[in-house]
C-alpha cells in the first residue's frame, strides 16, 4: 500500500474555506491540489470535487459533498487508502 490519507467531507461548499483557514494557522502548510466542479457536473459549480492539502507535512484530502446530508460537516472521519494494485484493494475488501 502506498499511503493512508485522512479524508474530510464538507457539506455546504466549505471545503476550500476550511483548507485556507487550516493552512493559514499552521506553518509549513499549503493547498497542494484542488479540482472544482464545473458547469453541468454532478456538484455545485465552483465547489471542491477533490482537493489535497498538507499541514506540517501531513497530507489530507477533502471534498464538498454533492450528496445532501442532515449535517454541515460530517460527524465522522474517513481514511483514504491508496493501493498499489487492484489485487491489493480486493484483498483489503475481502478481510472480515
Amino acid at each position: 500500500m502506498e499511503k493512508v490519507t485522512p479524508f474530510l467531507m464538507f457539506q455546504n461548499g466549505n471545503a476550500e474555506e476550511a483548507m485556507n483557514f487550516y493552512t493559514s494557522l499552521i506553518e509549513d502548510s499549503s493547498i497542494t491540489n484542488i479540482a472544482k466542479y464545473g458547469a453541468n457536473e454532478s456538484g455545485v459549480e465552483g465547489t471542491v470535487m477533490q482537493a489535497t492539502f498538507t499541514l506540517k507535512g501531513q497530507e489530507f484530502m477533502c471534498i464538498d459533498s454533492n450528496v445532501k446530508h442532515q449535517f454541515d460537516f460530517t460527524p465522522s472521519f474517513s481514511v483514504f487508502l491508496t493501493c498499489d494494485t487492484e489485487e491489493e484493494l480486493e484483498m483489503i475488501y475481502e478481510i472480515e
